[in-house]
């Protein structure tokens, strides 16, 4: 056998194009009666376990996207299929108008694990985000006159909940300045990610973040954090705001929480509990079957030793991926726990993440100019180590491929 055949030719910035993926076996499988949504790469996925996947072809890929962070435990988890597998044979929606022992077990072990007072389990982080703003209005009729206005801090658009009527008022992240500006009178609460994840995972810093819980505490308006990304073990903390030290009146979880199923839940404290009857409602909202997978992760995550697993890993990554960058010439590498984001010399994120699923290894680009990590909270050292080895590949092809463009403008 001559090996010099089995490596892959150099290519251009153009060839590094997700179409460029067509996998030899799937041309049976057409994707032309989905609705346009994302781009996607053409390999179809059949099967995964941890932090690996594998396409119709069979070609392993390791993958730290991981849904977007959704897939906490990694993929099929044996103590989620096992939990999943269980609960379907026995009931899987009984309605929402009716109570289920997984709903209200997972009510009460998310108020126990974090302190706070009431929960309603949904499906989606978006529709979390959604309720916190009408509870928030509706602790504003009840207590601050009629206030409906609240102010989201973040860098860009926030995303979520942009479809409730509510006088949403956008300030930029972390200025301190911009928000005591922003307050007044018909303010209600004040929402923000503790790490803005669509904006290049970027961190509140501890300064801002406790500022902007003193000043909800002085004015008597309600804190509301969108933990969709943060919470359920993903920043080595069960909640990231346990890691700043700061103590919100209502929190958003979503994505980890069902472990790659749609679950998310909306935790309120104290007066910010003051839904009534009637009002939160649902199709499928903490059906039997999405809480007892919700039950298996919080096990797991309230596990002796996996949040301590979660820091160190993380640690592992971060070295690693500091490495590379000072290696590369790249720049900031920013995140907590196991959810970092590196900021690239130029905007070829694309292309890297391209390049890296040619060399099986799935990323993200929430930016241009950045990529993102989100693997399992189960990563061993041995993933990590070869991700990076990949991510070397992958970075070293975009840079031959740079190069031969700018040869080829020089000629």
């Amino acid at each position: 056998m001559n090996l010099f055949n089995l490596r892959r030719t150099t290519q251009s910035l153009d060839d590094l194009a997700l179409d460029t993926f067509q996998p030899s076996s799937n041309h049976h499988h057409s994707s032309e009666y989905l609705m346009p949504g994302i781009a996607r790469p053409k390999q179809i996925f059949v099967r995964g376990q941890g932090s690996w996947l594998w396409d119709s072809d069979d070609r392993a890929y390791l993958d730290f996207t991981q849904g977007g962070g959704a897939n906490s435990l990694g993929h099929s988890p044996s103590v989620l299929v096992q939990a999943i597998a269980q609960q379907a044979q026995s009931l899987i929606n009984p309605g929402f108008s009716l109570h289920n022992r997984g709903m209200l077990n997972l009510a009460g072990r998310l108020c126990t694990a974090t302190g706070s007072d009431q929960a309603y389990l949904l499906n989606s982080g978006s529709e979390a985000c959604e309720a916190a703003i009408k509870l928030a209005c509706k602790w504003g009729r009840r207590y601050r006159g009629g206030a409906s206005r609240i102010i989201i801090a973040s860098k860009g658009c926030h995303g979520r909940g942009s479809g409730t009527t509510s006088d949403l008022h956008h300030v930029p992240f972390n200025d301190l300045a911009a928000l005591h500006a922003a307050v007044d009178a018909r303010t209600v609460a004040i929402m923000l990610e503790p790490i803005q994840n669509e904006a290049g995972v970027i961190p509140a810093t501890e300064h801002y973040f406790k500022g902007v819980e003193r000043l909800c505490r002085e004015l008597g308006i309600l804190l509301i954090l969108d933990e969709v990304q943060t919470g359920i073990g993903r920043c080595g903390t069960l909640l990231a705001e346990q890691s700043y030290g700061v103590r919100a009146d209502v929190i958003v979880l979503g994505k980890g929480l069902g472990g790659g199923v749609p679950l998310a839940a909306l935790l309120a404290r104290g007066k910010a509990c003051c839904f009534e009857m009637g009002e939160p409602s649902g199709t499928h909202h903490g059906n039997a079957l999405m809480s007892a997978a919700g039950l298996a992760v919080l096990d797991s995550v309230q596990d002796k030793g996996f949040l301590e697993h979660v820091r160190d890993a993380g640690q592992h990554l971060r070295e690693g991926l500091g490495r590379l960058s000072h290696r590369y010439g790249h720049g900031e590498l920013r995140g907590q726990g196991l959810l970092w984001g590196l900021t690239l010399s130029d905007d070829s994120a694309i292309a890297v993440v391209n390049a890296a699923l040619y060399e099986g290894l799935l990323l993200s680009a929430p930016q241009p100019d950045c990529l993102r990590f989100t693997p399992a909270l189960t990563v061993s050292d041995a993933n990590i180590d070869e991700m990076l080895l990949r991510l070397t590949r992958a970075f070293s092809r975009v840079r031959t491929a740079q190069l031969q463009c700018r040869k080829g403008i020089a000629v």
